[in-house]
């Protein structure tokens, strides 16, 4: 065969093979969403409707796995392990306990990581809120920095307030850090304050025994895997000891809580959304700033309210972002 024939042959091969690849569907991304809780719930769902509004087909654009720990913050290291080996291209993962197992589990794989409560660059999860730096990146809710406002808004809702006791799980470094802020922001407040430990959901009835017979005059109960995971039994104690209580997630006061403030997670995990889409189509982490809140929720269970005698003042009321009557 002449030289010029056998390269013409092999540029013919090569167009081919191009062809053909050209023709392949694109690549489906894969997605690895850790969660705090047992199954989806309402900020599952934001996430999927963020993506939805982005064009994103879950099953045929976009697979999501999900992975829950179903309260258990020491099952993360696990989860983050397991998607890593199943080689997902960018990994959600929820609340700083996650955030820092997920960034332990890979230096490679994308992470955004979402609702972290404490500062993420004060415990270490990035460099700094402009330039994360690294494969980790997101959105904090800024649940712990916002201790103050919300003891400020209990105890204009609870006039009588005196003492507010928290309680606390040591495994989860945000609550233990909103504990000792509830301690020193509730002192500027003229409230005296004190912690109590709860190591897993066995320890609850023993720290509510505690209270019984101390009675502080209000709960304050962090976010975080645990507390969530058992916030209607948290919110059963405080209703039927007639005690005040302030949380950091609006699903406590949904289950019989007396109020929260918070930043809006619904919108929060739907914003999650478009830093994987920027990821996907090329973005590195590590240059997308840090988002923080802008939109904040006031949450006031008004049939609690009254069920423990309580009379929330109308100026209080007239803040709220929703009254559950």
């Amino acid at each position: 065969m002449k030289r010029s024939s056998f390269w013409l042959m092999a540029a013919f091969v090569v167009g081919l093979a191009h062809l053909a690849e050209a023709q392949q569907p694109g690549k489906i991304a894969r997605i690895g969403y850790m969660h705090s809780g047992a199954k989806p719930d309402n900020t599952v769902e934001a996430f999927q409707r963020g993506l939805r509004d982005l064009g994103y087909v879950e099953g045929k654009s976009i697979v999501v796995e999900y992975r829950y720990a179903a309260g258990k913050v020491e099952r993360f290291p696990e989860l983050a392990a397991e998607l890593v080996r199943s080689k997902v291209d960018i990994i959600v993962a929820v609340n700083d306990v996650g955030a820092r197992a997920a960034k332990n589990a890979t230096e490679i794989i994308p992470v955004v990581m979402v609702s972290v409560g404490p500062n993420p660059v004060e415990v270490g999860l990035v460099e700094s809120l402009a330039r994360p730096g690294g494969n980790l990146t997101g959105l904090t809710n800024m649940a712990v920095e916002l201790t103050g406002k919300r003891l400020e808004l209990f105890k204009e809702a609870v006039p009588k307030l005196a003492r507010v006791d928290a309680i606390y799980d040591p495994a989860t470094r945000g609550t233990v850090q909103e504990a000792k802020d509830v301690q020193s922001t509730g002192r500027a407040l003229g409230l005296t304050s004190k912690s109590w430990e709860v190591r897993g959901a066995d320890a609850f009835e023993k720290v509510f025994t505690a209270l019984r017979k101390e009675r502080p005059d209000g709960l304050y109960v962090p976010g975080g895997p645990l507390l969530t995971a058992n916030r209607k039994l948290i919110a059963d104690f405080a209703l039927n000891s007639r005690m005040p209580s302030v949380y950091v997630r609006k699903e406590s006061v949904e289950a019989g809580g007396l109020m929260s403030y918070n930043a809006d997670q619904i919108d929060h995990y739907r914003r999650a959304a478009t830093y994987v889409d920027k990821i996907l189509k090329g973005a590195k982490p590590g240059d997308l700033p840090i988002e923080q809140p802008t939109k904040f929720e006031l949450v006031i269970n008004l049939k609690t309210a009254k069920q423990i005698g309580l009379t929330i003042p109308p100026s209080v009321l007239a803040r709220a972002d929703r009254v559950i009557r």
